[in-house]
């Protein structure tokens, strides 16, 4: 049986490539003149020599200034072994091959692997700390890794979106170069074909007939040998043997113009174990990736529920023949309900309470915007139905679509008088000496009609007379068993608490509604505001 030939795997500053023994005498070094150039730093000009000796190897140094090493000891002379890793001066990596199989990329890919399982795990117990782009980091450590071991030109990774689709994610090329743009020059054909079989799939040589006319674009760029493996996501329940789930989140894909080393099984089997290892990391930082969002995400929230509440007035104020009290507890951080107090010209008090259809952050956007325009209007306009009217058209003007809101607008004057106008709203309850009655004249809710007409109603109060307004989150609360609480036990609730002051009356409401609800989870924004006149 022949004895196959011995060669050197080669790696410099310069390449990477395989260089058999096939001399008696073989000379290393950075002088034209050697049988292997190589460069780099501490290269000398005659560095090294192997010679063949009774079918042994013998590596001899040549008096270099910066040494030969074998295996991390410097030598003068030694016999080479298959798997041998030589360093000349400081950077230069020779490994000494006999064979098919090459053990650098053997142990590159067990370290490689290892790095990402080592990632992986770290990734999985972040919490706080970290960068925004721990992403990319782990795509480019993934694909250098498999560019290494491989021997690769360049290589890319594609993962699904949220609908399934393959989206390139990065390139990276030979020296940890990251390829420019957002596209990949090559077919997608092999990539969707492996994403969707999940199989890993090598094409030797797309020059072949029956390849070519599938991949031109491919080709004409000169490709012709391509590895794409899945990224395989593997679940494991408690006992480590048992697959709890498994799908493939993308793929890695890698291509070179000179076959080297991407058919061979070492590549194959290298490529596997890097797979399996990058997608549990890859999905690790993007899980981490997201947890950094939702928590800027839920700091902004805080942060914009904070200006949500320092835009609402203080919850109980008082005058010289009024008292108030106000509560607003949105369902979310922050909420659609607002409320707010204002002077009005010739000395009166004027109080709002709206509801902007919808929850969160856009409900709460357009209800700070209305109680922008609400300000601006009332500090000049004296009446309610033609202050509602021009928040009306103010509104219609944005062409905010789908987003309306109801309102209630109420003035008292010191003489008792008071002029309401109601704008779709739950019409609020007014308590008398003669008894309760709900203040229902207005209009349509605001922002669906431009040339909405609204009309408002004058009343004379009583000093003791209270104004109760409040949201449909008053009204519409449910309690566990998905019953509502209703404008029946609201009306019942006023009745029982109807002879205490304004901040007593509005704690006594509120706490009914939360007895009512029990522990079932708020489901909409809780707004009241009770006014009372005092003569």
């Amino acid at each position: 049986m022949t004895q196959p030939t011995p060669r050197l795997v080669v790696k410099d500053v310069s390449s990477r490539r395989q260089v058999p023994i096939d001399k008696a005498l073989l000379t290393i070094g950075r002088g034209s003149e050697s049988d292997i150039r190589v460069s780099g730093v501490g290269v000398s000009r005659h560095h090294a020599e192997i010679a063949a000796e009774n079918g042994a190897y013998r590596l001899r140094d040549l008096d270099s200034k910066f040494g030969t090493y074998v295996n991390g000891a410097r030598i003068k002379e030694h016999v080479l072994s298959h798997g041998d890793r030589i360093r000349l001066g400081k950077a230069t990596e020779i490994t000494f091959v006999i064979g098919d199989e090459d053990p650098s990329r053997e142990r590159s890919v067990v370290s490689a692997a290892s790095e990402l399982r080592h990632m992986a795990g770290l990734l999985e117990g972040l919490r706080a700390l970290g960068s925004g782009r721990v992403l990319d980091d782990v795509l480019a450590l993934v694909l250098d890794a498999a560019i290494e071991v491989t021997g690769a030109e360049r290589g890319f990774i594609m993962l699904a979106d949220e609908e399934g689709r393959l989206e390139f994610k990065l390139g990276r090329g030979e020296g940890r170069v990251t390829l420019s743009g957002r596209t990949f020059e090559t077919s997608r054909k092999i990539p969707e074909i492996v994403f969707a079989t999940g199989a890993l799939r090598i094409v030797e040589d797309l020059m072949d007939a029956s390849m070519a006319a599938q991949h031109l674009g491919t080709v004409a760029l000169g490709i012709r040998h391509v590895l794409c493996a899945p990224l395989r996501l593997v679940r494991y329940v408690e006992r480590a043997e048992e697959r709890a789930d498994e799908k493939v989140i993308g793929v890695l894909y890698l291509d070179s113009r000179e076959r080297g080393a991407l058919g061979s099984q070492s590549a194959r089997t290298a490529l596997e174990t890097l797979s399996t290892e990058a997608a549990v990391a890859i999905e690790n930082a993007r899980l981490y990736r997201e947890a950094l969002e939702r928590a800027r995400l839920d700091q902004e929230l805080k942060v914009a529920a904070a200006i949500q509440q320092a835009l609402l007035p203080a919850s109980h104020r008082s005058g010289t023949f009024f008292s108030t009290a106000g509560s607003s507890v949105p369902c979310r951080a922050v909420g659609g309900d607002f409320f707010d107090y204002v002077d009005v010209p010739g000395g009166q008090f004027g109080f709002i309470l709206g509801d902007v259809a919808g929850k969160g952050p856009p409900a709460a956007l357009l209800a700070a915007a209305v109680l922008g325009m609400f300000g601006a209007e009332a500090t000049y306009n004296s009446r309610c139905a033609p202050l509602i009217t021009r928040l009306n058209r103010g509104l219609f003007k944005r062409g905010i679509e789908e987003r309306f809101l109801t309102a209630f607008y109420g003035i008292l004057g010191p003489d008792g008088s008071f002029l309401y106008s109601n704008a779709g709203h739950n019409a609020p309850v007014l308590i008398a000496s003669s008894g309760l009655r709900r203040l229902e004249t207005g209009g349509t809710i605001l922002g669906l009609f431009e040339h909405a007409a609204f009309d408002e109603e004058a009343l004379t109060l009583a000093p003791g007379d209270v104004v109760i307004a409040f949201s449909d989150g008053v009204s519409e609360a449910l309690n566990e068993a998905g019953e509502e609480y209703g404008d029946a036990r609201l009306l019942a609730a006023v009745e029982a608490n109807r002879s205490r002051p304004p901040k007593e009356l509005l704690e006594a409401l509120l706490a009914d509604v939360r007895g009512f609800c029990g522990r079932a989870t708020q489901n909409d924004d809780v707004t009241m505001v009770v006014v009372q006149y005092n003569g």
